[in-house]
């Protein structure tokens, strides 16, 4: 089957950073396994850091974290799903991704694709509606409802997490929403999203909450943590709770510590990487975020379309996120 993948680190504009390949199809599915037809695809954060930094040890590694499809065929163990369904996922970081024509997923973590929207479009949220879903309700403990006279601070509002968390927190909860953005293009892409109030990144947050009245009990930092941590420390209302999502270079954590501020830490790949007991709940938030997309209550976040994938064109995407300018969601369609 056709395939889009690297055998060595390079940067993304080198030629051989991502290849067209030719490879095995993969095996018929066992157990909670599918096999998916890849009708498109998205690219992450995570498929740039994995392409610059791990190098396959035996033969060429496939990436792919977010795809849309068609179910080709189940494992035996498989309830959710049935050939001719059309899905929507994000995979896991220990198997073969998504850059591929056909992908073994576990049924699991799939939901169904949201029927008013194109693959494209569909592709392009899986990853970051889990993270934004799960840093909200499952790591800072917000229930659906709840937040009435509390605010988030939102680190990178215009990204492609930073977009799912405004619209599921706006949606789901009564929590005033304060984004930060640096150029107009995103402060506006965030305030259409439904962000409260945006502030600059680049400035003092802490005193720009400060002049519009806002002290956050919640941080949820999506990018450029480090960059970030003092003016977090600074802004978090005691007692609070900051969640993040990366950070390049080391925190102090203990800076927390006179506030009783709690810290946590979010990747939506923990249930699938340890087979927890709850991993299913991945298949059924997807499946409430594609019905909020059908009732018009969420959209996508998908901002451009590269058409059909080739390495090329991959290569291109990866360039797009790792430019750090990106707003919303880049795909590709199908190979």
């Amino acid at each position: 089957m056709k395939a889009i993948g690297f055998t060595a680190c390079h940067p993304a504009d080198h030629p051989e950073a991502l290849l067209d390949l030719d490879i095995p199809a993969p095996a018929d599915p066992a157990g909670h396994d599918m096999l998916v037809e890849v009708r498109a695809m998205s690219v992450n954060p995570v498929d740039t850091k994995r392409r610059r930094a791990e190098a396959p040890a035996d033969g060429p590694r496939i990436l792919g974290f977010d795809a849309a499809g068609v179910v080709r065929a189940v494992g035996p163990l498989c309830t959710l799903f049935q050939p001719g369904d059309e899905v929507f996922y994000a995979g896991v970081v220990n198997r073969p991704g998504s850059n591929a024509e056909l992908q073994l997923v576990d049924e699991r973590i799939v939901g169904r694709k949201p029927r008013s929207l194109s693959f494209a479009e569909a592709a392009a949220m899986p990853l970051t509606s889990i993270t934004a879903w799960e840093g909200l309700h499952d790591r800072l403990g917000i229930h659906e409802g709840a937040g009435a006279g509390e605010a988030l601070l939102l680190i990178g509002g215009a990204g492609g997490v930073g977009s799912m968390v405004i619209q599921i927190a706006r949606q789901r909860t009564a929590l005033t929403i304060v984004a930060t953005a640096s150029r107009p293009e995103t402060a506006q892409w965030c305030r259409d999203l439904g962000a409260h109030h945006i502030v600059g990144h680049r400035e003092d947050i802490a005193a720009q909450l400060k002049a519009i009245g806002v002290k956050p009990r919640y941080v949820f930092s999506t990018n450029t943590t480090a960059r970030n941590w003092e003016q977090i420390v600074a802004s978090v209302a005691p007692q609070g709770a900051v969640l993040l999502i990366e950070s390049t270079a080391p925190i102090d954590a203990r800076q927390l510590s006179p506030k009783s501020v709690s810290l946590h830490w979010e990747l939506m790949f923990t249930r699938p990487i340890f087979g927890t007991h709850d991993m299913i709940e991945q298949h059924h938030l997807l499946d409430a975020v594609s019905e909020m997309v059908d009732h018009g209550r969420i959209r996508t976040t998908m901002t451009r379309n590269l058409g059909h994938a080739t390495a090329a064109r991959l290569r291109e995407a990866h360039a797009l996120v790792e430019s750090g300018t990106m707003i919303g969601k880049v795909v590709l369609e199908g190979l």
